[in-house]
């Protein structure tokens, strides 16, 4: 039988796009030691900075690293702007190096968001990635928070820039949205970021102490930037 293939309506064309800005945060540091889940006292990196040697792309497994986010970390100093800045930008935005940067008008791409530490994750060139310093400011044009398929109602979307949605070849067949995804996580290896009052910011952390777990569901060939599929968890209005 032949599957039947609907062209995709959207609200793209009646999105905002809206400006909001950060500056590449620094790394902190909380503790001295962090200790595994083995019990091993460590002393490597975390989050913030810039990290040169680690990008999407890149396997997820196997850095001396903890938290490590690829590419260049963001945050905005107030409260309320970083937010907005959390909340508003979606992955595959474009983001421009602006104010007096030796890297002043480069670009970039959002790749991710980060909780707890309330950071957002852009990619950049090998070269602009040189020329950039901590406090240097960028700024996103932030649009996909309000995406639909008007032919189906009941599937949300957060944190996805329309363009990149398009990109990435999602189909409707059958009355079903069909969208490429790499793995597919069971609910049981869920953990930091359940409960979570909005999925339109933050994280939600893959537990990855049980190396039985690992090889069954090859998390090992797990790569940064890749979609999972979150099976039987509902992420509509939280993380739950």
């Amino acid at each position: 039988m032949k599957k039947e293939r609907r062209e995709m309506k959207t609200n793209k064309d009646k999105l905002i796009t809206i400006s909001v800005i950060g500056e590449v945060a620094s790394p902190t540091r909380r503790v001295n030691l962090r200790v595994t889940h083995e019990g091993t006292p460590t002393v490597f990196p975390g989050t913030g900075g810039i990290t040169y040697n680690v990008k999407v792309g890149d396997l997820a497994f196997g850095w001396v690293g903890d938290h490590i986010e690829p590419g260049v970390s963001v945050k905005n100093k107030d409260e309320y702007e970083n937010r907005a800045l959390q909340l508003y930008t979606c992955i595959g935005n474009e983001v421009k190096v602006v104010g007096s940067s030796e890297a002043k008008g480069k670009k970039g791409i959002v790749t991710g968001k980060h909780g707890g530490i309330e950071h957002l994750l852009i990619w950049f060139d090998d070269d602009t990635l040189e020329k950039l310093a901590i406090g240097d400011k960028v700024q996103v044009k932030a649009c996909g928070q309000g995406f639909a398929i008007l032919d189906l109602p009941e599937v949300k979307f957060y944190n996805l820039d329309p363009n990149l949605f398009f990109k990435i070849g999602a189909k409707i067949k059958n009355g079903y949205l069909e969208f490429p995804v790499t793995h597919i996580i069971p609910p049981e290896v869920m953990g930091s970021g359940l409960g979570s009052e909005t999925s339109a910011s933050g994280d939600y952390d893959i537990t990855t102490q049980d190396p039985t777990m690992i090889r069954k569901l090859k998390l090992d060939n797990l790569r940064f930037g890749d979609f999972v599929f979150l099976q039987d968890t509902d992420n509509t209005y939280g993380r739950c």
